[in-house]
């Protein structure tokens, strides 16, 4: 098994903690029970010496001393010079155990009552509890392992349930999660699944479209350009036709150069996607790029402003694809503003995010096409209707969200949306 599995890590870490339990378990139990034992030894001995005392005092210890004598305890009285240390003390005697006190019979004579009790019976029993304890250590360890297992097993069985989902699918069956059939521990990555698994949908419907339009937009100009030779060269024409065919022709080519340009950006959008995040102030970048914007703005008699509340917002982002995005809202709006008009760029901050937002004085946006598909177009404006769906795309890579929609101040234009977080996905290898 490798040593990098979760199972085998949960297993192991499961078989340690539940044994180191168990054998914790195990001395306690037979350090009480030994403790218990040891200490009703030393009661009875320390009972019959205050007996023995008492009895002593009224002159019956040498009638009744027979009767506290048991075969396993001898008891005698001696002198002695000092105070003993210990009173109560166990010991082994070669293959014999005892517990012995010293009970103090007359303090005016030093004289004390020595008992002394074979304790080989009870030492046998602690071995045997000890035994007793250690086979059924070594079997509760053999039921530990194959629960560990059992239960590794079961925790892995979601796990084990996406991964068989995850490999039944492909880019033309895609199918989400049932998230509520997963345990709660389970249900962010789910969502996380199930997230990804809508954008690959979305990311696989726009390339078809993509392709389908493609091809549409390329093959369309090239059947006209066949169709006016054609009928052009049925018959003898002056150079003045001609020359309105080949003008037509050069048309044609210069909107398949743009579909073209287009799509190459796609390729370097690819690429860009593998670019390093970097830390980068937002506001401060947007009043550098404005300033850019504002010399094109000027070539239509636009003006372009730029405003902000805040001083600064760091994030961590590639800015060539903030740059693709924000560009675009730029253009689209130089493109659709009329002259003497004004757009503007603005920022509004919240807690853990801000939003860009660039706002034209234009014709406004259709709010019942997806403007966001490839070559989809707005207007009689030339282009190759992929400058939305690059700006999309681009904002799925660095974890934003773009929007576009009416103004609603009285005021005819769009406005375009830009919203990144302070924590964005990706982050500074």
């Amino acid at each position: 098994m490798n040593k990098n599995s979760i199972y085998k890590q949960f297993s192991q870490k499961l078989i340690f903690a539940t044994s180191f339990f168990v054998i914790v378990l195990s001395f306690i139990f037979y350090g009480f029970t030994k403790a218990t034992i040891y200490e009703e030894i030393s009661d009875d001995l320390l009972e019959d010496a205050k007996l023995i005392v008492t009895l002593a005092k009224s002159r019956q210890a040498h009638n009744d001393l027979q009767v506290l004598i048991s075969s396993d305890t001898t008891i005698e009285v001696i002198t002695l010079n000092t105070i003993p240390r210990i009173p109560l003390r166990k010991y082994k005697n070669k293959k014999n155990y005892f517990m012995e006190i010293l009970y103090p019979l007359d303090k005016s004579t030093n004289q004390y009552i020595k008992m002394k009790k074979n304790i080989n019976s009870s030492h046998k029993m602690l071995n045997k509890i000890f035994s007793n304890l250690l086979f059924l250590g070594i079997g509760s360890l053999i039921l530990i392992i194959v629960y560990a297992l059992a239960v590794s097993k079961t925790l892995l069985f979601p796990i084990l349930k996406i991964t068989n989902k995850l490999s039944n699918m492909n880019e033309n069956s895609l199918t989400k999660l049932d998230v509520k059939k997963l345990p709660i521990e389970f249900k962010p990555l789910a969502n996380s699944i199930n997230s990804l698994t809508t954008r690959i949908e979305s990311y696989v419907k726009y390339q078809k479209e993509l392709f389908i339009g493609t091809a549409h937009e390329l093959k369309t100009p090239l059947a006209v350009m066949k169709l006016k030779s054609q009928v052009t060269l049925r018959k003898k024409r002056d150079s003045e036709k001609y020359e309105e065919v080949l003008n037509l022709h050069i048309d044609e080519i210069d909107n398949m150069n743009n579909i073209i340009s287009s799509i190459l950006d796609m390729g370097r959008q690819e690429g860009a996607q593998f670019e390093k995040p970097i830390e980068l102030d937002i506001i401060q970048y947007l009043k550098i790029k404005s300033d850019n914007y504002k010399l094109l703005a000027k070539e239509k008699n636009i003006e372009l402003k730029f405003n902000t509340d805040i001083e600064n917002f760091i994030t961590i982002i590639q800015p060539t694809l903030l740059t693709q995005i924000i560009q675009n809202f730029v253009q689209n709006a130089i493109k659709f503003t009329p002259k003497n008009k004004n757009i503007l760029i603005q920022t509004i901050p919240n807690e853990h995010s801000i939003t860009i937002e660039v706002m034209d004085e234009g014709i406004g946006c259709p709010q019942d096409i997806d403007l966001f598909a490839p070559f989809k177009r707005v207007g009689n404006e030339k282009g190759a209707g992929l400058g939305l769906f690059l700006a999309k795309s681009a904002a799925d890579t660095i974890g934003g969200t773009i929007s576009l929609k009416n103004r609603k101040d009285g005021t005819s234009g769009t406005i375009a949306t830009l919203k990144l977080q302070s924590n964005p996905t990706c982050q500074i290898n």
